[in-house]
C-alpha cells in the first residue's frame, strides 16, 4: 500500500517505540482501528543514536498484524546494509539519515530498486542544503524535531522554520514529495506543526506515555488535525 494523500490530506503515522510489545499486534491493529494512515517503526542500532531499539523481526511482525504502510526509519549507519531485508520483511517506506552513509543517491536508488518509497531524515542541526540534490529522487524528507535516539523529548521550536523552509522549496520546485515531522509532537502543538508544512505527522510518546489506551489517544489527534485542515491551513510561514 502507498503513502497517499489524496489532495494533500495530512498523514498520522504513530510511533510504536514506546509501546508495549507483549501487545505489540492488538496495539497495532487498535492504532489502525482509531485512524491511523501508516505504522511508524524507529531502528536503532546503538551507533547512530545511543539506543538500541529493535529490527528486522519486529518489522516483520508488525506486518503479518496490519496491511496498513509500514513507515521504517532507519537510525542506523550503513544502512544500505540492511535494505533488502527490510524489504523482505514487508516494508513500505525506508528512511534513511543524510547523515548516515556516504553514498546518498546510491542508497536512495537501492531502496527504489526494491520496490519501496524512499525517504532521507534530516537531524535537527543538518542544514536543508545537504538534501538539495537528492530532494528530486525521494518521496519523503523527515525533519526530526528533536535529536533521534530516545522517545519522550520535548519539541525544538526553531526546528519548525525548517519545515517551513523545506516547505516553499518542494512547492516551488513542483516536487510531490511528502514532509514528515518526528519528535515531541503532541495535541498542543500539533496545530504549528501542520501550519508550518508538514503532510506526515509522526507521534509516540504522546499516546504510549500515560494511562489511556493509544486508539483513543489517536482518535484525538485526528479529531484536532481535521480541525486545522478545516480551518484552512495556510501556505507555509503564514
Amino acid at each position: 500500500m502507498a503513502l497517499s494523500f489524496g489532495s494533500r490530506r495530512p498523514m498520522l503515522s504513530p510511533s510504536i517505540l514506546n509501546a508495549d510489545f507483549s501487545r505489540l499486534g492488538a496495539i497495532v491493529q487498535e492504532l489502525e482501528q482509531a485512524g491511523a494512515d501508516a505504522v511508524h517503526l524507529d531502528v536503532m542500532d546503538g551507533r547512530f543514536v545511543p539506543n538500541i531499539s529493535f529490527g528486522i523481526p519486529v518489522v516483520a511482525a508488525v506486518r503479518r498484524s496490519t496491511h496498513l504502510p509500514l513507515d521504517v526509519h532507519l537510525m542506523v549507519v550503513e544502512p544500505e546494509r540492511y535494505l533488502s531485508q527490510f524489504a523482505e520483511a514487508g516494508a513500505t517506506l525506508l528512511t534513511i539519515h543524510v547523515e548516515a552513509t556516504v553514498h546518498l543517491h546510491r542508497t536512495v536508488s537501492a531502496i527504489k530498486e526494491l520496490g519501496l518509497l524512499a525517504g532521507v531524515a534530516l537531524n535537527p542541526a543538518t542544514p536543508l542544503a545537504a538534501i538539495e540534490e537528492i530532494l528530486p529522487f525521494v518521496d519523503l524528507v523527515l525533519v526530526m524535531t528533536v535529536n533521534p535516539g530516545f522517545g519522550g523529548q520535548t519539541l525544538i521550536p526553531a526546528v519548525l522554520k525548517k519545515v517551513e523552509r523545506l516547505r516553499r522549496a518542494i512547492d516551488d520546485a513542483g516536487l510531490s514529495c511528502l514532509i514528515s515531522v518526528d519528535g515531541g509532537i503532541k495535541l498542543s502543538n500539533l496545530e504549528s506543526v501542520l501550519r508550518a508544512g508538514a503532510d506526515v505527522i509522526v507521534t509516540g510518546s504522546a499516546l504510549f506515555d500515560n494511562h489511556s489506551p493509544p486508539g483513543s489517544l489517536l482518535r484525538l489527534f485526528r479529531e484536532r488535525l481535521d480541525a486545522v485542515v478545516a480551518r484552512g491551513r495556510p501556505p507555509s510561514g503564514q
